[in-house]
């Protein structure tokens, strides 16, 4: 008998219970849905979302993201290239090898009614750009010689994308400057560099437009700033507006959804925050020291509603999340909202 992951939800094949002599046997319980977050922000997770009808892991080691386009599909970058799945957590499409590989942040816009999704990749040193249901890549961002800055590593880590079509291209892993290049692709600008001082970027990992406010601005995840990570917004122009909220651990993301930011800690949770920046729910808290960013995470160890290196998230319409751990077997979890 195939003795059940802990996370997994169980499909009874015969029946629910036997009967041997004068005793009944019951089929072991299903994983329940584990509840968390508060208030407006309450959630239950759906266990076994994004499992093969294996039992295993449809996406193999991940250190991603997630973005949904205008349909309701969810897409997330793994090592392997991008899956896309259908609500329901079955894989309907997959990206694979190649210029899909290493995807480290992604963002999806649409554009004359077609869907891009934009990604950051660190281990192959470029963003791109390719089309969401064809997979045609329609732009490269190499380092920008014109930049000036010399012969530095590149390494990016986030990317995203102002009203006006510029690009936004963080170089977390490096040097920490964020280039701005315009919607075809041409250099215009850089800001940022390395240090722990207010101005300053100790691995700007995560990047977004926050639409919250008018005009819209960068909201930055500044996750290795000492003594803990912090959020930053900074203008369009590369300028410094202020440092939004501190003691957010290793904060490595964030998705926006009307005034609500949702932000994965390395940690093993996700922090939610309101217009304010005030935190409104903690999701998923891992309460084991040893198992908080830690990429080798078996899946025979997940535990259902307690993440371990959360790394990437996004909203959908209905203000479900969708959640990818950093994680050696490819984690990616639903979390519905309780109305």
């Amino acid at each position: 008998m195939l003795k059940p992951l802990l996370h997994l939800t169980l499909i009874v094949a015969v029946c629910s219970a036997t009967s041997l002599g004068d005793k009944t046997w019951a089929a072991e319980p299903a994983v329940e849905p584990v509840r968390m977050g508060a208030g407006i922000m309450t959630f239950d997770t759906v266990p076994g979302w994004g499992l093969r009808p294996d039992g295993h892991s449809a996406i193999g080691p991940t250190h991603g993201a997630v973005v949904i386009d205008k349909a309701g599909n969810i897409y997330t970058s793994a090592n392997a290239g991008v899956f896309v799945f259908s609500p329901d957590g079955s894989v309907i499409h997959s990206y694979l090898g190649g210029d899909y590989t290493n995807l480290h942040d992604m963002e999806i816009r649409e554009e004359d009614g077609q869907e891009f999704i934009y990604g950051a990749r660190n281990r192959d040193a470029e963003g791109i750009k390719f089309n969401a249901h064809t997979g045609e890549v329609v732009l490269r961002l190499p380092y920008p010689e014109e930049s000036k800055l010399g012969k530095i590593k590149f390494s990016p880590t986030a990317i995203t994308i102002a009203p006006n079509g510029d690009i936004f291209l963080s170089n977390g892993y490096a040097t920490n400057h964020v280039f701005k290049f315009d919607k075809n692709g041409k250099y215009l600008s850089h800001f940022g560099e390395q240090g722990n001082g207010l101005k300053q970027f100790n691995t700007a990992h995560g990047m977004t437009l926050d639409t919250r406010y008018e005009p819209a601005r960068l909201l930055i995840c500044d996750r290795n700033h000492e003594p803990k990570g912090r959020l930053l917004h900074y203008t369009l122009e590369g300028e410094f507006i202020e440092e939004v909220i501190t003691g957010l651990g290793m904060p490595t993301s964030a998705s926006i959804q009307g005034d609500y930011v949702s932000v994965p800690d390395l940690h093993g949770r996700l922090v939610i925050l309101d217009k304010s920046n005030t935190i409104m729910a903690v999701l998923g808290h891992n309460p084991d020291p040893a198992k908080r960013a830690n990429f080798n995470v078996p899946q025979e160890e997940w535990i259902e509603g307690i993440f371990s290196g959360t790394h990437g998230s996004y909203w959908d319409a209905e203000g479900n999340l969708y959640v990818q751990d950093w994680n050696v077997d490819g984690r990616i979890m639903k979390l519905v909202r309780v109305r």
